[in-house]
């Protein structure tokens, strides 16, 4: 059985923010394989069903960005998932609008939610998909910017994106990760701008 997490914040007031796109791509793998992601288990919303031949577990922790590990731990020893059956999706400030990148460990980099879900796992060890939200100019407060309403064009990009890691994911279980990274780990030109 897979795990997999989507991060962000609840709350209608982030639900179009950058933030939330790991909560955005869970929502379309629900959409994808009619899996309803709304019973509320381990500070979480969880549904259980089959996504590309597999049986999954969807969640979107409820706790806020900065607490997405305690969620993430208690639906690991709740369903008894390692940290090698893990697959946290999350946005990332660091790779333009568009790009998504897939991982079988790495850093948490400056990214509070990945930060607490390593911290609460005690490893890096864990397989991750981010997407991509960086700003195409310098910006003060990062933190402003992802919990900021995406704008038009933004969310049209956001749009395709999930759409995308939703098709890795898929890609992911049913050829395993080397697979998707092959096919989803590469360059996209980042979106123009509308003046």
């Amino acid at each position: 059985m897979r795990l997999i997490i989507g991060l962000g914040n609840p709350g209608p007031e982030y639900q179009w923010t950058a933030h939330n796109l790991g909560f955005l791509a869970v929502d379309e793998l629900a959409n994808r394989s009619s899996i309803r992601v709304e019973r509320p288990e381990a500070q979480a919303l969880v549904g259980l069903g089959k996504l590309a031949g597999n049986d999954v577990i969807l969640a979107k922790p409820q706790t806020y960005m900065n607490l997405s590990g305690n969620s993430v731990g208690r639906l690991m020893d709740k369903y008894e998932v390692d940290p090698g059956e893990l697959l946290v999706l999350f946005d990332e400030v660091d790779l333009p609008w568009g790009m998504i990148r897939i991982g079988e460990r790495g850093s948490p980099g400056t990214h509070n939610g990945a930060k607490s879900v390593t911290s609460a796992l005690g490893t890096p060890e864990f397989a991750r998909l981010r997407l991509g939200c960086g700003p195409d100019h310098p910006v003060g407060d990062l933190a402003a910017y992802v919990l900021r309403p995406m704008k038009k064009n933004e969310l049209e990009v956001a749009a395709e994106m999930v759409a995308t890691a939703a098709d890795a994911v898929e890609l992911l279980l049913a050829q395993g990760i080397a697979a998707a990274m092959n096919k989803f780990n590469r360059k996209v030109p980042p979106p123009e701008q509308q003046s």
